[in-house]
């Protein structure tokens, strides 16, 4: 059956032919998948990435565009990929981890397409065969921290990341206010905050590293360096 006619099915309610068009689907993710062949990470591990964009791609294709299914799903399975391989040097953690959050998220984008809502975490136990202590401690150890490649925007297959929102004219003016004025941001940090954002953001140390300086874990270190720039990031704007 033509990969339309099964969303059409699919947005009926019909579970079967939203799996169906996934797994008729997956191919094409796979043969995205081989252009990041050689980045030290498991083809298999990085289709199951990319799974996810696929699987949000058939929830999200509007019927009406005039485009192949194929030229909408690509951006966004490229997507979720490219954002796996730029985000994972961010947070260093263990090889089962790693595994279990992909589990996790597709199931979690399974079960919400499936159910129109979030899944509860019970659900996702029973999706993944997981405790549900295991699955706090992957969901908290893959927390993504917030960077100006995160996606802030997304329509129609394209994404607009922070980064994209800043000008590209050069504003020298600009660039010393905004200077002056996270100098002072940095001022305003206790001790400790100060000494994590410096490592991380200006010493280039991973969160692993980081969190051995300052005789810490990995998962307290993701904890306050996204509360320390939520924070930031609401005073400068």
């Amino acid at each position: 059956m033509e990969t339309i006619e099964l969303i059409k099915q699919a947005r009926t309610g019909d579970k079967v032919a939203r799996e169906q068009v996934i797994k008729q689907n997956m191919p094409l993710v796979y043969s995205i998948v081989r252009r990041f062949a050689g980045r030290g990470h498991d083809l298999e591990d990085l289709g199951q990435i990319g799974s996810i964009g696929l699987i949000k791609a058939v929830d999200n294709f509007n019927l009406d565009y005039d485009v192949k299914f194929s030229t909408y799903a690509v951006p966004l399975i490229t997507g979720e990929i490219k954002r796996f391989l730029r985000d994972d040097g961010m947070v260093k953690v263990s090889r089962t981890l790693k595994e279990n959050g992909y589990r996790i998220r597709r199931e979690a984008e399974i079960l919400a397409g499936r159910l129109g809502r979030d899944a509860t975490l019970e659900e996702l136990s029973a999706a993944t065969e997981l405790k549900k202590e295991d699955i706090v401690m992957a969901l908290e150890a893959g927390n993504e921290v917030e960077s100006l490649h995160k996606t802030v925007y997304q329509k129609e297959g394209s994404e607009i990341s922070l980064m994209d929102r800043i000008p590209s004219e050069r504003d020298e003016s600009e660039a010393v206010l905004n200077r002056l004025m996270l100098d002072q941001l940095l001022t305003e940090l206790e001790d400790r905050e100060r000494r994590l954002i410096e490592l991380r953001y200006f010493h280039d140390k991973t969160q692993m590293q980081v969190a051995e300086l300052l005789e810490m874990n990995q998962v307290q270190v993701s904890r306050m360096e996204k509360k320390i720039l939520r924070s930031m990031r609401q005073k400068f704007l």
